[in-house]
């Protein structure tokens, strides 16, 4: 533990962007992109509801572990959020499968498991509110690790969670800590991890006499970029993925600054999440290993353009982004 934790600080003080995508639709098959990650690797990206995705083998040493009303009923009911996100999770060219690295993820998890795997797509702040009433097992959902949110759920890790500032074309800005946004219009989205990164760092602006954030809220992606474009806010701040997906889809955005999740001392983690003491972080944990270990996850990752952002395994409720600023 110790020293992945060191790994973790380590690269949070050093990070760069986790990704450098130029995503372009193919002209001979609109079910594709292609994705180029840091070092240049390309990838094409199938966008398809036939998504063939990797599968695994059942590991009866750890299905055996998941509690006992989950194995009867033979399905894991995994929640995910219902916005369109790619590459995390999206829809396919039908508009109704639900694809992306989340759903993979997940659906490797489930075949350790022995499970089924069942999809329920819902709005962010419904994620939490099914976690709580256990309609839901897990959430698989880019959901960051918080300190706030150990309170309440357990987490088993398997990304890393880096940030994107998106802003329009030719801004000239370039974002690394809070005095960058000091007197821009941002917009986040209520709820995660980057807004409370967002408010924090503008009483940080405050407390040294800059000029606040003046945050903006909007209800989905399109109204955000078309604001972004109008002019009407300066800069997106969401997952990095998911910025540098546009930014290279779209041409017309690009990231002008990257951070850890978790604050400037620690790697922000995205993990599985479920409900506090429900039993089943620990056999989900030893599932992210078993599949990190045979190699399926790396496979997951580099199909979707994401190998940066690897964990070399699955940790239960590691340190996270903590409550206040440090």
């Amino acid at each position: 533990m110790p020293a992945s934790i060191a790994r973790r600080t380590a690269a949070a003080l050093g990070l760069t962007a986790a990704l450098a995508l130029s995503a372009c639709g193919n002209p001979d098959d609109g079910a594709t992109a292609e994705v180029a990650a840091a070092n240049g690797d390309t990838t094409k990206i199938n966008l398809s509801p036939d998504q063939n995705r990797v599968t695994t083998e059942k590991v009866e040493a750890i299905a055996d572990r998941v509690p006992e009303e989950i194995r009867k009923r033979g399905t894991l009911e995994v929640v995910n959020s219902s916005g369109s996100a790619a590459p995390l999770t999206f829809y396919a060219t039908d508009n109704k499968t639900v694809i992306g690295v989340e759903p993979d993820i997940a659906s490797l998890v489930a075949d350790v498991l022995g499970l089924k795997l069942r999809l329920n797509p819902v709005s962010w702040e419904n994620i939490f509110v099914g976690l709580d009433s256990a309609k839901y097992d897990v959430g698989f959902s880019n959901i960051t690790v918080t300190e706030e949110r150990k309170e309440k759920y357990d987490f088993a890790t398997y990304r890393e969670d880096n940030l994107g500032f998106e802003a329009k074309k030719g801004s000239g800005l370039k974002i690394s800590g809070p005095a960058d946004v000091a007197g821009l219009t941002v917009a986040v989205s209520s709820g995660t991890n980057q807004e409370k990164l967002l408010v924090e760092w503008s009483k940080e602006n405050e407390k040294a006499g800059r000029e606040p954030v003046d945050i903006k809220y909007y209800q989905n992606d399109s109204d955000t970029y078309l604001a972004l474009q109008s002019g009407r806010i300066d800069v997106y701040l969401g997952p990095n993925p998911t910025a540098a997906y546009h930014a290279a889809s779209s041409g017309k955005t690009e990231v002008v600054g990257t951070y850890s999740g978790a604050g400037a001392t620690l790697q922000g983690l995205i993990a599985a999440t479920t409900k506090k003491d429900s039993g089943l972080a620990e056999p989900l944990a030893d599932a992210l290993n078993e599949v990190i270990d045979n190699g399926t996850y790396a496979k997951v990752l580099k199909r979707w353009g994401l190998s940066d952002e690897a964990v070399t395994a699955s940790e239960i409720n590691p340190p996270g982004l903590p409550k206040t600023a440090s």
